[in-house]
């Protein structure tokens, strides 16, 4: 073999070791940009709510100004807190099992509620019932005052499964969700609350 001519099995070896060196990069470049899945601490993106409903202490749905606040008592056990003025507000708190069940069941259920399409933050709210939601959920850290999450519910969508959501002060701006997911949720609050929600 003269030192000016390259053996062709030497030749396949290079090529062969260049694109496995290129299917290393393009597979490591991939796994760089692919959504992780959900864990302690790290939100699914694709989920509505930011947490976990296990880390979550209170939620308030407020349909057509009415204010329906759910809290987990001392034991994690869900009850419907209702509103409360001052005279009564050092009433006891506790969860009645089969109520607290039904929450839990209803609220396990919202927190895999998953973003369906983003609509984004340029459009109009008038445009998907969003200037004046029909329905507000707010979600609570355990303790906490201030929220972590607010959303603003607005039309069904033209699918007529889908409902508008605004995601309040997050990027994701407008989305759509099952609607079931807020149907169920309004059915939780006929049930507890004793009055049929309005819609």
């Amino acid at each position: 073999m003269s030192a000016g001519r390259v053996h062709p099995r030497l030749l396949i070896v290079w090529a062969l070791l260049l694109g496995l060196v290129g299917v290393i990069v393009i597979v490591g470049r991939t796994d760089l940009v692919r959504p992780r899945p959900a864990g302690p601490g790290r939100p699914d993106s694709g989920q509505l709510l930011p947490v976990p409903v296990g880390q979550l202490g209170a939620i308030e749905v407020i349909d057509a100004g009415a204010l329906h606040r759910f809290e987990r008592d001392a034991d994690g056990g869900w009850f419907y807190h209702g509103v409360h003025d001052a005279s009564t507000a050092a009433h006891p708190h506790s969860a009645d099992p089969a109520t607290a069940e039904r929450i839990e069941r209803a609220f396990q259920a919202f927190g895999r509620a998953r973003i369906e399409r983003r609509v984004g933050r340029d459009r109009d709210p008038a445009a998907y019932g969003l200037s004046t939601p029909k329905v507000v959920i707010l979600v609570y850290p355990p303790n906490a005052m201030q929220p972590l999450a607010q959303y603003a519910v607005g039309d069904v969508a033209p699918d007529t499964v889908s409902r508008y959501v605004n995601v309040v002060g997050a990027t994701v701006g407008v989305v759509t969700i099952p609607g079931y997911q807020i149907d169920k949720l309004l059915s939780l609050i006929d049930s507890v609350a004793g009055a049929p929600a309005t819609r």
